[in-house]
């Protein structure tokens, strides 16, 4: 497995290139922005990218969708809960005093279980709501990606649009069944482990009850 981050935009989105080794198919996770260096990256590598996935919709994971799917054809991959946060993504970005391009209309709806495959690799889609509607993580072998879920020591806000603490909560307790030695590669900040957030995450005491 091929795992290239890049960390773009002002708020510091990691954007995860990953690919199987073997055949070099690959899927990008939250192109949030600074499309050209994630594209820049995908070339130097010599990847194909098969699906473009949001773990969610708001517009820093999202900003670079549209230019990431000009250059490569891939599929644009989201849970439908997540359609309207994702639909409003231009606007809200002008909210935040950012520009934003309206993004393409995703391809394919993901569901709880779903299986999404390149190459050798095939990644489980986690339902995992709270951050927002309908946010999803991706889970591989020994990686779980998280977009705003989990963050290493902490979680996603819930004070936005869509955001519910009680389905966090529960969301929270879904991850920290998977392995402990499972890396944590979230939307923000630095990698961790399932095992490490368990133990030091602010929110395990009281989700964890």
């Amino acid at each position: 497995m091929i795992i290239k981050t890049v960390v773009v935009g002002p708020l510091q989105v990691n954007c995860y290139i990953i690919a199987d080794e073997a055949s070099k198919k690959a899927v990008v996770i939250d192109p949030g922005d600074e499309p050209e260096r994630i594209i820049d990256v995908i070339k130097e590598s010599g990847l194909k990218v098969e699906y473009i996935i949001c773990t969610h919709g708001h517009f820093d994971h999202v900003g670079a969708v549209i230019d990431l799917k000009r250059e490569t054809g891939a599929k644009v991959v989201l849970h439908k809960e997540d359609l309207l946060l994702y639909s409003s993504s231009k606007d809200a970005a002008f909210l935040w005093g950012f520009d934003a391009e309206d993004q393409p209309a995703p391809d394919m709806y993901v569901n709880d279980g779903d299986i999404i495959k390149a190459g050798g690799l095939s990644f489980e889609v986690l339902y995992t709501p709270g951050h927002s509607t309908g946010g999803i993580c991706l889970y591989s072998g020994d990686i779980v990606v998280t977009g705003d879920t989990l963050f290493e020591g902490s979680v996603g806000r819930t004070d936005l649009p869509g955001g519910d603490m009680g389905r966090l909560k529960k969301s929270f307790q879904r991850l920290m069944s998977l392995p402990e030695n499972a890396r944590v590669l979230p939307g923000h900040g630095h990698a961790s482990s399932i095992g490490r957030e368990k133990k030091e995450n602010m929110f395990a005491g009281e989700f964890l009850l």
